[in-house]
């Protein structure tokens, strides 16, 4: 928060500034000149479990709204108001509203700045202070690093963050981050370590990402986070990614991903260290991309290896059963189709889940989405995913979700 009072004090001083006399004046004509932002999106989403809680159904809409400025020498602000708002029952655990007879819903009510920073762009290099959301893949593969857009409430982070082009087919990514803003709002807290929502938390996030090679795209990674309030789970995150594409014809590409991960203790951290391994192999064909996929996150009974500033909902089932994995660690493999129906886009995967350690079945999930956009800015779907537990690994239920949704953007 000290971060954004410095600016929203220097925005201030900024705008009081007697260079602001009249309409033709630049900086008067960067901050009038901007772009407004408006997002609504309408959601319904059933969780029916095979245990002793309730099914949940929620009724929510999430709107913002924001304003962009023009650059002046370089500079430009962004502020983005978030609002999420519960329509009719209240029939589901949002872990904020007290309803825990339900099955949760992660949606809690609320309204909050999701985003407020002061922009500089030049020299090949963007700098952003402030309130931010940070991602370093496009969606929704955040695996480390998201903002948790399927949710109602958005992940952002008070950071300060550089983005420099300045080397040929590179991009450098560095962050400092110092709280997060979860997606429980204002109104969530887990002992010490979630306050009104936030973690408090000193992090350093590098990012290098090389597009010169003729195989692919070659991105490296360090995540080193430092907990203030709960130093035990401090971590860091070596790693390194291939990823790319090759024609076989006219018609055919065939794709391919590596990506290996090794995470340990760091600062006051306790974690044995642990793996992470990504394999992936498949096909385009006429709009249509096919996929087989391995994902390893290693874990021996009390450390596993963990994505905890991840979107992790677009990863190993959209029933959110491993949304953190089990101290046993978790093996997915798992099958995607995506293509185009009548216009609509059509995803369907299929996980198979064991545990790393004793190799335990862990269960299975079967996901389908089809949703249409129309005239760039009007986007309707359905999701449905249906997780099915195994005995042998009994920390899991049967589940079944459901969502209806539709959204405006401007």
């Amino acid at each position: 928060m000290k971060k954004l009072t410095l600016l929203a004090a220097s925005i201030g001083v900024l705008i009081g500034a007697p260079s602001i006399s009249t309409a033709d004046d630049a900086f008067f004509e960067a901050l009038s000149s901007g772009k407004v932002s408006f997002s609504a999106r309408l959601r319904y989403e059933s969780v029916d479990q095979d245990n002793a809680l309730k099914d949940a159904d929620a009724f929510t809409i999430r709107t913002t709204l924001g304003y962009k400025t023009g650059q002046f020498h370089g500079f430009s602000a962004f502020a983005e108001v978030e609002d999420v708002s519960e329509l009719g029952s209240d029939n589901y655990n949002s872990l904020t509203n007290g309803e825990t007879a339900y099955s949760v819903v992660v949606d809690p009510e609320g309204t909050e700045i999701n985003q407020a920073y002061l922009q500089y762009n030049g020299f090949d290099t963007e700098f952003r202070f402030g309130r931010q959301e940070i991602t370093y893949r496009k969606a929704p593969f955040h695996r480390f690093i998201g903002n948790i857009l399927w949710r109602q409430n958005h992940q952002s982070f008070d950071a300060l963050s550089v983005s420099n082009s300045s080397f040929e087919n590179t991009t450098i990514n560095y962050a400092y981050i110092d709280e997060i803003h979860t997606i429980f709002g204002d109104d969530r807290d887990v002992g010490t370590f979630i306050k009104d929502g936030d973690i408090d938390l000193n992090a350093h996030l590098i990012n290098i990402q090389y597009t010169g090679l003729p195989i692919g795209k070659l991105e490296g990674y360090g995540y080193f986070l430092d907990y203030n309030d709960r130093e035990a789970i401090s971590s860091q995150t070596l790693g390194l990614r291939l990823s790319g594409a090759r024609p076989l014809n006219e018609s055919v590409k065939i794709i391919y991903t590596a990506e290996y991960a090794n995470q340990d203790d760091y600062k006051d951290g306790t974690m044995d260290d642990q793996s992470y391994y990504l394999a992936e192999l498949g096909a385009k064909y006429n709009g249509w991309l096919a996929k087989v996929s391995y994902e390893m996150q290693e874990g021996d009974g009390t450390d596993s290896f963990k994505t905890p500033l991840g979107t992790n909902h677009a990863f190993q089932g959209w029933a959110d059963q491993f949304l953190s994995t089990p101290a046993q660690g978790l093996r997915d493999i798992y099958f995607t189709v995506v293509g185009k129906v009548l216009g609509a886009k059509v995803v369907v995967v299929y996980h198979d889940f064991e545990t790393d350690k004793d190799s335990l079945d862990a269960g299975n999930e079967f996901d389908i989405l089809v949703q249409k956009t129309f005239k760039q800015h009007y986007t309707v779907g359905v999701k449905y995913s249906d997780y099915n537990a195994d005995s042998e690994f009994a920390s899991r239920v049967d589940t079944e979700k459901f969502w209806l949704y539709g959204q405006i953007k401007f």
